[in-house]
């Protein structure tokens, strides 16, 4: 059981840090989904009415422990304070002189943004005493933490892990509602239990589908992955994304699928280009037909058809992935098509986070429509695949 908010008493007065996932898109300082503020807002807004006095923490992309302008976190404070319904302050640095003073002027029921957790080396060292000099600081400005940033649940760093074990410590909203959700799919699911899986990366989807094979009834392969299936097939795959390292494991995939009664399900046809390329002409061909001097882009209209038909009649279905380039119009029809068909199934449905979540709210889905979008791609994967996630371990009741 994960330590809730509940536990951790009278809040009125209470420095509270929370680690949050405020890690946006922008466009320069303009922010493009913000889809993660808005999902940290139950959490913020439950503690603002407790009286407690906010300190919210987050990173924002990959800086390399040190400041660098595009990485900010100050357009995000804007935004949030427009969601709050109030002024939210902003410290222009994690642990120095104006937190110290940013958190030292809240009142109760008040909240501040602290700057970008990665501007500083500690957050994500690789040394655990590195990273708990760190948390050491960031500790002492509150008296209580809550973990609520279910992007990060699944690394060891030092506002995820090491900040829990130094303050009475607990889960937010997000994570009990995330938890709670993901585990809907991997604890006996309803059946048919169906999983449609797409993205680039093959390497990212393996251990997945390895935990899967064993409880799933389907799996769909679109997006660049299914291409190292279908070379693993004999098929030529062009110029389209192919992991050759992987070759074998996809193959003892396929026998473990067939063997175990697990329906695999693959594209029949795909559509393709000559180069990566908004603008590039489109032409669809059958899987086994693909011309050798052009690029997978988007599953096919046949096999849009196919994976919807066997999304139809799931109890549970569990998206990760995009099917396509959603980003180009001309191969975003196989991406909407998938997300078309979850918003109208009647069965639990759960869209894994990262760029499936970034599709829905890009082609214009209304999230209501789906039962669970998570806000963690890596995060859901790694909950899905079974893995011990170190954020999520260390709220569990029994620790500190």
């Amino acid at each position: 059981m994960l330590k809730t908010i509940d536990s951790l008493g009278e809040l009125r007065g209470k420095r509270v840090i929370v680690r949050a996932d405020l890690n946006v898109p922008l466009d320069g300082t303009t922010i493009t989904d913000d889809g993660r503020i808005r999902a940290a807002l139950p959490t913020l807004t439950r503690l603002v009415d407790a009286g407690a006095r906010v300190v919210i923490v987050s990173h924002l992309g990959r800086p390399k422990g040190a400041p660098e302008d595009k990485y900010s976190l100050k357009p995000v404070v804007g935004r949030l304070g427009e969601l709050l319904g109030q002024e939210v302050a902003f410290s222009t640095d994690t642990i120095g002189e104006s937190a110290r003073t940013v958190v030292a002027g809240l009142q109760d029921g008040q909240v501040a943004v602290l700057e970008n957790l990665r501007f500083n080396p500690g957050e994500t060292a690789k040394q655990d005493g590195e990273r708990l000099v760190f948390a050491q600081a960031l500790a002492a400005l509150g008296d209580a933490f809550v973990s609520d940033g279910f992007g990060v649940v699944h690394r060891k760093q030092a506002s995820v892990y090491e900040l829990a074990s130094l303050l009475p410590s607990a889960a937010g909203e997000l994570v009990l509602r995330e938890v709670e959700s993901l585990r809907k799919v991997t604890d006996d699911p309803a059946r048919p239990f169906v999983v449609a899986l797409g993205g680039a990366k093959i390497a990212d989807k393996l251990g997945v589908i390895d935990a899967l094979l064993g409880k799933a009834d389907r799996i769909l392969i679109g997006g660049g992955m299914a291409y190292t299936f279908q070379k693993a097939k004999g098929y030529e795959v062009g110029d389209s994304l192919l992991d050759e390292s992987k070759l074998d494991v996809v193959r003892e995939y396929m026998e473990r699928a067939e063997r175990d009664g697990v329906e695999l399900v693959l594209p029949v046809d795909t559509v393709v280009a000559a180069e990566f390329s908004a603008d590039a002409t489109a032409t669809v061909v059958a899987a086994d037909a693909m011309p050798a001097d052009q690029e997978g882009m988007d599953i096919g209209p046949e096999t849009a058809k196919l994976f919807g038909e066997k999304i139809a009649d799931a109890a549970t279905v569990f998206w990760n992935g995009p099917m396509g380039v959603f980003e180009f119009e001309a191969f975003a029809k196989g991406t909407t098509s998938v997300a078309e068909v979850l918003s109208t199934a009647d069965g639990y449905t759960v869209v894994g986070g990262g760029d499936s979540a970034a599709a829905v709210r890009t082609l214009g889905f209304d999230e209501s429509l789906f039962s669970h979008i998570s806000t963690g791609g890596g995060a859901s994967l790694e909950l899905i695949e079974g893995k011990e996630l170190p954020g999520i371990s260390i709220l569990e009741e029994g620790t500190k």
